[in-house]
């Protein structure tokens, strides 16, 4: 066995999943086996069988990835992206295995844990960087929120009964305004999620832009519109009309009250993600949505 405990792993997972437990475990045993130390916060180690040698922390802060070369993902899109926050704050790439439905975000399907742990321990992976947004709230000229975003920042109705009324802008310029259930402001890696579901465009992820795509708008004009990656979207709520809500990665939600501004630009920390696959994005989605290529011939 060969001794690398200078190396740490970052393992996180969703304990609530019988699938995921069962994957920590296998991971777990085969990290520990080749000598690398794993970390697993407290609150998670108590759903998990977890080995004497794994290091445990309590509290969920980027500090607890201090150290760490690689943060392992175990889950769904949603853990996924519970996964995105740690590594955006810490600079650890995230490596995802992917327990759910699609998974774009997700390098790995859980029938892959043990070439996985193969290739962690020969550090056969390459990490990229996919672009974020930086999101920006502002009422009557003040900043009342900023968050962030690796898919989209939606400004959505709170309630069923009205529409929500918007006029959209461009860097400093209208566009339009109609009333609807939202707006998804999205980057290219949350194409193939909220804005995909809203009738966006698929961008690939090495394609910088920014995406505008309006949800059941109530217009002629209310296309999805893709952006320079300079560019800076902005959603302004009519003063007149019932509060939304601004939900950032669908994880983090605020208010937004009559008259609100959201301001959404090019984010200045990415999320850097570890690579095992030299596989293309089309060849990603055609597999993530089952889509029918029979017929197909090629280059002849």
């Amino acid at each position: 066995m060969t001794q690398n405990l200078a190396r740490t792993v970052f393992l996180l997972a969703h304990t609530g999943r019988p699938a995921a437990i069962r994957s920590a475990e296998l991971v777990v045993k085969g990290l520990l086996r080749h000598g690398i130390g794993v970390r697993v916060l407290e609150e998670e180690a108590c759903d998990l069988p977890l080995p004497d040698e794994v290091e445990l922390v309590g509290e969920a802060t980027p500090a607890c990835l201090d150290g760490c070369e690689l943060l392992i993902v175990l889950g769904g899109d949603g853990t996924l992206l519970r996964g995105a926050e740690f590594a955006r704050a810490s600079g650890v790439p995230m490596l995802g295995v992917n327990l759910g439905r699609v998974g774009f975000l997700a390098e790995a399907e859980r029938d892959d844990l043990d070439r996985v742990v193969d290739r962690v321990v020969a550090r056969s992976y390459e990490v990229e960087e996919r672009m974020t947004v930086d999101v920006v709230v502002h009422r009557n000229g003040d900043v009342v929120h900023t968050d962030w975003a690796l898919n989209e920042a939606a400004v959505q109705k709170a309630g069923a009964e009205k529409l929500l009324e918007v006029v959209l802008e461009i860097d400093g310029r209208p566009v339009t305004g109609f009333g609807c259930d939202g707006v998804v402001l999205s980057t290219p890696t949350g194409s193939t999620a909220y804005a995909f579901s809203a009738g966006g465009p698929v961008v690939w992820p090495e394609v910088e832009a920014l995406l505008m795509v309006p949800i059941s708008a109530h217009a002629l004009f209310a296309k999805p519109l893709v952006t320079s990656p300079e560019s800076v979207l902005a959603v302004e709520v009519l003063p007149h009309v019932p509060p939304g809500v601004l939900w950032c990665d669908g994880r983090r939600t605020i208010e937004l009250p009559p008259g609100a501004r959201v301001e959404v630009r090019r984010g200045a920390v990415p999320v850097r993600l570890a690579r095992l696959h030299h596989s293309s994005f089309t060849d990603r989605l055609v597999a993530k949505f089952a889509l029918p290529t029979t017929g197909w011939r090629g280059a002849h």
